[in-house]
């Protein structure tokens, strides 16, 4: 595949192409314990088989949004190799969707494709739309993820803010894309396969059964779920950035983040919306019954360095599904009066 030299046309060549991630991702059971630690979600079958086996799975069960350590590395590599004209300090994330068709499981051996779905060109910003499907070892999908980047094109980079990161940020070797002319290297992160679709459910498919604590004969629409807090202090920021593998320095440095205009270290989005989704898991007993969970992103959480934060969540069963047993719940998240989402929506089974 030739790529123009020129900027935009460059982007407009690269919407609809499709990668493989060379690698597996395999799923540790560790790892679901670190990550449901990190976004505060306590649910038993994040940690014990014996309690996952109760919701009919045979391995500790991955918290909601653990997706994002997996697609987060895949669309690094496709910015690091591919959309290589973006300052990568200049990105800013406005959405993320999970589809989900069947639980990850520890033990489980995913597969990644991503697709760039589209990039539309505002000013100097492009927004770049990636989606990522995650197929299991037994050739089930298992998530389609979907995320939308602002990112700004032909940007001077504040050298100040170049030394920080240079300085501060969790350092890694850039992996090379090779082009066509130069054929694959067994080194390279990314294989790509061209124009094309992500894999698709497999015809017939059915979701797992799921055991909720609220049945769906007991919902109604406008039933409030019940209101919950959590706390951020800034040792769990600096958690999440390891265990997710997200090292912005705007989240742990006091300087870098007054270098890009905030008043303080913020909350990764990611990991308010990884709160959400423990929330929700709190409410419905099931962390599989969650089918669908799309968050736009609005605000942040500032974390101060001696005094937590506190993040308030309430939810809202905004409509019923008899034929198919689930129910739509609006979600609201804000922190110091701040509103964090412009929409936080999850369609969910119910028992």
């Amino acid at each position: 595949m030739t790529l123009e030299t020129d900027g935009v046309t460059q982007t407009e060549s690269l919407a609809g192409q499709r990668y493989r991630v060379r690698d597996h991702y395999e799923v540790g059971r560790e790892k679901i314990r670190e990550f449901a630690r990190a976004v505060q979600n306590h649910h038993l079958a994040h940690q014990q088989e014996a309690d996952a086996g109760k919701l009919g799975h045979d391995g500790v069960i991955a918290p909601p949004t653990f997706a994002s350590v997996i697609g987060s590395a895949g669309t690094r590599s496709l910015l690091e190799s591919v959309l290589t004209q973006y300052d990568l300090s200049q990105l800013l994330q406005t959405d993320q969707v999970f589809q989900a068709y069947r639980p990850i499981l520890a033990g489980d051996k995913l597969t990644s494709e991503i697709l760039i779905e589209s990039i539309r060109q505002f000013g100097d910003n492009d927004f770049v739309v990636v989606r990522s499907a995650l197929v299991n070892q037994h050739g089930e999908l298992t998530l389609i993820g979907s995320t939308t980047i602002v990112a700004r094109r032909g940007a001077d980079v504040d050298p100040n803010l170049a030394a920080v990161v240079d300085n501060i940020m969790m350092h890694g070797e850039v992996v090379e894309f090779p082009t066509e002319a130069d054929g694959l290297d067994d080194n390279s992160a990314l294989i790509p396969l061209g124009i094309g679709e992500l894999p698709a459910p497999a015809a017939g498919y059915e979701s797992a059964p799921v055991h909720t604590l609220p049945a769906f004969d007991e919902l109604s629409v406008g039933d409030q779920l019940p209101p919950a807090s959590f706390r951020l202090a800034r040792g769990d920021l600096a958690n999440y950035a390891g265990v997710s593998g997200d090292a912005n320095p705007i989240h742990f440095s006091e300087h870098a983040a007054q270098l890009v205009g905030l008043p303080t270290v913020v909350a990764h989005g990611m990991l308010t919306m990884g709160l959400a989704g423990g929330y929700l898991t709190s409410w419905l007993g099931d962390p599989t019954a969650i089918a669908k969970f799309s968050v736009r992103f609005a605000g942040f959480v500032p974390v101060a360095a001696t005094e937590a934060s506190s993040v308030e969540f309430t939810g809202k069963v905004k409509s019923l599904d008899p034929s198919t047993r689930s129910a739509t719940v609006v979600l609201s998240g804000t922190s110091e009066g701040r509103k964090l989402f412009g929409r936080a929506i999850a369609e969910v089974r119910l028992t």
